[in-house]
């Protein structure tokens, strides 16, 4: 009886002395220090959903910290440009960044993983390979050599082809012409005749109006159109099949990781988990908006036709045997990365595929019959 009466005061006591505060542990928080990151992203501040990434990342770190680990967005050009954001990281000029690892194939092809590579892994199949197939921990070792940790922030899922300014309706269509795309695609798509161009998000439209290229290709319905590429490029061709599940990267400087305490490093592995599905959930909800807006504008849209689709994959497995050859790195994951796609494509299509593929054409017969009716 004593003792209950004895902790009982105490408690009320404790209550009293401290007040609100004892309910808000603020003894952690009040234990670490205030630190504020700069942090550069490869796209423009209108796309909110790609930089918007970036965006939601810090926030979610701010939130996480109480405000005190905070993270100042940057949009491409402000403090970096665009495609430089992964040497600025590396550099330590800024502590993190927001980008895409196959901007960066120019240093060596291996990056194209971390992202994905043309004819491989859908959105659910990257993030499998790289959360439970080994490949996070394959690209890691990779990132080392670049004084960088990173963590997977985002992706776009199957991206559209591209805005091309005539039809192309077979392979000869294709040589001499000049388009932008990223990443290995460039290469692969150079032994069939084109003319790669890479250029950062916000110079496409400039150049695609100008003549200076022939076509784009960028993300998908929702920043295409916020992007206006429909005013300079008449045909929209699908699937964009260099990026079946394409992702998003925060790079993080390793000194400066080291340096973070625990909890902020909790924070930022936390953050970047959210953004990863966040991003995807956002495309997924705006994308077929924007894409019936475009078509009821006037924008042609296009399959690739098969035998252009045949070529490109025949092509891509040639670019990837003669890269193998002669890259080490490259060849390491890539054994490991080739065999995780042909185990999940036998999957998918048993089940993922077939689901698909009857109720879109289940989708097509509704509509059908709905438009006989009226």
């Amino acid at each position: 009886m004593l003792r209950r009466k004895f902790l009982k005061g105490a408690a009320l006591a404790g209550a009293g002395s401290v007040g609100a505060a004892t309910f808000a542990a603020p003894a952690i928080a009040q234990s670490l220090p205030e630190i504020k990151w700069r942090m550069p992203t490869s796209f423009p501040k209108s796309l909110d959903t790609i930089h918007g990434g970036g965006e939601q990342l810090a926030k979610r770190v701010a939130e996480l910290t109480d405000n005190k680990f905070q993270i100042r967005v940057f949009a491409a050009g402000e403090i970096v440009p665009g495609l430089q954001v992964l040497d600025a990281v590396q550099a330590g000029t800024v502590e993190c960044g927001y980008s895409v690892s196959y901007y960066y194939v120019g240093k060596d092809p291996t990056f194209a993983f971390d992202a994905c590579l043309p004819f491989g892994l859908n959105v659910r199949q990257q993030n499998s390979w790289m959360r439970n197939g080994g490949g996070l921990e394959l690209m890691r070792e990779f990132m080392k050599d670049y004084n960088i940790v990173h963590f997977p922030a985002g992706n776009t899922g199957t991206q559209m082809g591209g805005w091309f300014r005539k039809e192309i309706k077979t392979v000869e269509d294709l040589k001499g012409l000049k388009f932008r795309i990223a990443g290995i695609a460039g290469q692969i798509l150079t032994k069939l005749g084109v003319v790669p161009q890479q250029l950062a998000g916000g110079d496409i439209y400039p150049a695609l109006e100008k003549g200076t290229i022939d076509a784009a290709e960028w993300v998908g319905p929702y920043d295409d159109e916020k992007l206006g590429f429909n005013k300079v490029a008449k045909y929209y061709y699908y699937p964009g099949w260099w990026e079946g599940g394409p992702q998003v990267s925060l790079y993080v400087n390793n000194q400066q990781w080291a340096s973070l305490p625990k909890p902020y490093q909790a924070a930022i592995e936390a953050a970047s988990a959210e953004c990863n599905s966040w991003m995807l959930g956002k495309y997924d909800s705006q994308n077929p908006v924007a894409l019936k807006k475009l078509v009821a504008s006037g924008t042609q849209l296009r399959p690739f036709p098969r035998a252009v689709m045949e070529a490109c994959f025949d092509a891509a497995n040639e670019v990837y045997a003669e890269v193998a050859a002669n890259n080490p790195k490259f060849k390491k994951i890539y054994d490991s990365w080739v065999k995780y796609r042909d185990d999940q494509l036998l999957w998918f299509r048993v089940a993922e595929g077939t689901f698909d593929n009857f109720m879109a054409a289940a989708s097509q017969r509704k509509s059908k019959a709905k438009a006989k009716k009226g």
